[in-house]
């Protein structure tokens, strides 16, 4: 497995920051903050980010992400989908191979909604193919539909494309209504990337993203998931992603240090240089 970390975790810094501090600390690898990519891009070109990664010999595997294609109807629908277009150009002009798909399917549900929901991933998966990119969808722990491994994995597994699989945030497996056993519908196929982070002192049903913190600090078990990855075969990138507002206050160069560590042991990996 390959460590990488999220630029969300440190969202107050400027994107040329966590560059320069994540290699800093020892990344290779970040899944970038698209949000944080887009505001970069106003006053810069793609040439630059290039430029940019290259200097600090940075990989960006994957980006996060793309919300609002599921279930969202009219004018706010036309929008998400022209964004969407837009991001994943993005991500064939520089190479990231997968963009993560928000799960954002909350609200009273329809059989139509149900409907539009498996249109939508078949035709987001077929737009981003055409790109080269691949789409991974993140179940979310409170979603009305998909809020758990087994039915997002059911949910990619019905639109059959191999453009389409799944994120695995260790956050939202936990904090959500996914078993253990869930587990076993990871195979080599659909697992496309994974988020880990962990959470303390916070009841399971109350916890939110902004209570991420780093994995290993806290109470999650972390030891039978890698195993259980490690078993699968799972040999692409496991990104920490924390959107707690109190981790942004750390400068990039310090958490990069303290990420990376942090991630090697957990993965095992912590002799790594």
């Amino acid at each position: 497995m390959l460590p990488a970390l999220s630029q969300v975790c440190s969202l107050n810094a400027s994107f040329e920051d966590d560059i320069a501090d994540y290699a800093a600390g020892a990344c290779n690898a970040i899944e970038l903050w698209l949000g944080k990519l887009e505001t970069y891009l106003e006053t810069h070109s793609l040439d630059d980010v290039r430029r940019l990664l290259d200097k600090h010999n940075i990989v960006a595997p994957a980006a996060s992400f793309q919300g609002g294609l599921l279930v969202s109807q009219g004018d706010a629908r036309r929008e998400h989908w022209q964004h969407f277009a837009r991001r994943l150009e993005l991500c064939r002009q520089l190479q990231v191979k997968t963009l993560v798909l928000a799960g954002d399917i909350f609200g009273p549900l329809s059989s139509e909604d149900v409907e539009r929901v498996r249109v939508s991933l078949v035709q987001a998966a077929a737009e981003a193919g055409a790109q080269g990119v691949r789409l991974a969808l993140e179940f979310q722990s409170h979603a009305t539909l998909g809020n758990n491994l087994e039915t997002a994995a059911a949910l990619v597994a019905e639109c059959g494309s191999p453009h389409l699989g799944l994120c695995f945030d260790v956050f939202h497996y936990y904090v959500g209504p996914s078993k253990f056993e869930d587990l076993a519908w990871l195979t080599p196929e659909n697992l496309f990337h994974v988020q880990l982070s962990d959470l303390s002192g916070v009841a399971r049903e109350l916890a939110s993203d902004s209570d991420r913190i780093l994995p290993g600090d806290g109470d999650f078990q972390l030891e039978p998931i890698i195993e259980q990855l490690r078993q699968l075969g799972y040999a692409g990138y496991v990104s920490i992603e924390l959107l707690n507002p109190q981790i942004w206050q750390i400068p990039p160069r310090q958490f990069g240090e303290i990420g990376m560590t942090a991630l090697r042991k957990v993965l095992g990996q912590a002799s790594m240089q």
